[in-house]
């Protein structure tokens, strides 16, 4: 899982988790998910992402659901 792709940068979204620094929030790729879209739907209705922001978006829950300490490094 590549977490570098996951940014979190004060001056974006008040710091919340993003994917490289886009105003697109881990959370909002993650209710997409939740919302039974498949990757390929989030893909199209968002062309800047690619496969690998989605899998770091949930590679990034999954570590946040056991309670793991992230450092992120502030970009």
């Amino acid at each position: 899982m590549n977490l570098e792709r996951i940014t979190l940068d004060p001056a974006v979204l008040s710091g919340k988790p993003c994917i490289r620094g886009l105003r697109v929030t881990v959370a909002n790729v993650l209710r997409q998910l939740a919302n039974h879209r498949t990757p390929e739907q989030i893909l199209a209705a968002f062309p800047y992402l690619e496969a690998a922001d989605i899998d770091a978006c949930l590679g990034y829950a999954a570590l946040r659901v056991d309670d793991d300490e992230l450092v992120m490094a502030s970009t």
